[in-house]
């Protein structure tokens, strides 16, 4: 429990870290490149944040693994694992837009033990310990009640490419909301799980995402109650880019209507 501790403290320590780049940043002028594809931004913030986030968990872990979106994998032979996206949310970011945050989810030997998703814009905190339940700003949370698909408010999130692909992003969207079932889009994978675990969405999908996306919201969805697994009601590893996130009631139908098995009627 000591150890958990330490470690708890080392990951808000980080996040607050890298939240702190975000504000400093946020709605002022920073560089702004493109990744590989369409739209992939990364900024100067990024950059900042991630690096402060690395500085704070090498200085205390250094032999521990670390795996970020910018900088990627520095491997080192260890049980622990740090999964970072120092800027959730990057468009959003340099747009001004203030749903973003920083997502930093802590693996050991596979399993994930503790993840922090924090938007200091919102100023919103999430946190999950494994075994111990989630919290917003230190108030515990829980999933929504909701039993029915056609009475739930979802999120989702798109890829740029193979957006027509069978069963793809848009022929999944184009069922829920032919049928009037309201499905928003943030342009946050790790807010919008946060929003799940907080009751503020019944279920979240989307069909691809990176580790870094979801590492810590995921761990924050289950601590709070719900049900997290790939496209095949499978468990759930950050390292396959499907996922289902929900309250749990609505999981099985959610996966009915993903794969065209059931209507929405």
């Amino acid at each position: 429990m000591y150890l958990c501790n330490m470690l708890k403290t080392t990951l808000l320590n980080a996040v607050e870290a890298g939240a702190m780049e975000i504000t400093r940043f946020f709605n002022g002028e920073f560089k702004v490149s493109n990744k590989e594809g369409i739209n992939n931004l990364v900024t100067e913030a990024d950059h900042a944040a991630e690096k402060a986030i690395i500085n704070i968990i090498k200085r205390d872990y250094p032999g521990h693994f670390i795996l970020s979106e910018e900088s990627g994998e520095h491997i080192m032979d260890s049980e622990y694992k740090w999964i970072i996206d120092p800027i959730d949310g990057t468009v959003n970011f340099a747009n001004g837009i203030p749903i973003c945050c920083v997502s930093i989810g802590l693996e050991k030997s596979g399993e994930m033990i503790l993840g922090a998703v924090y938007n200091p814009i919102m100023q919103e905190m999430f946190f999950a310990q494994k075994g111990f339940g989630a919290s917003l700003n230190d108030h515990k949370i829980s999933v929504s009640s909701k039993s029915e698909v056609i009475k739930s408010c979802l999120v989702t999130g798109f890829p740029y490419n193979y957006l027509d692909t069978k069963n793809g992003p848009l022929e999944v969207f184009e069922r829920f909301i032919r049928k009037g079932v309201p499905v928003r889009r943030l342009g946050s994978a790790a807010i919008d799980l946060c929003w799940v675990a907080a009751g503020r969405f019944d279920g979240f999908y989307e069909h691809d995402l990176n580790a870094w996306d979801s590492a810590a919201g995921y761990l924050i969805v289950e601590e709070a109650g719900g049900m997290v697994t790939d496209f095949d009601g499978n468990k759930y590893s950050p390292y396959q880019s499907k996922i289902l996130a929900t309250n749990g009631k609505i999981h099985a139908e959610m996966l009915d209507i993903i794969h065209e098995r059931k209507q929405l009627v």
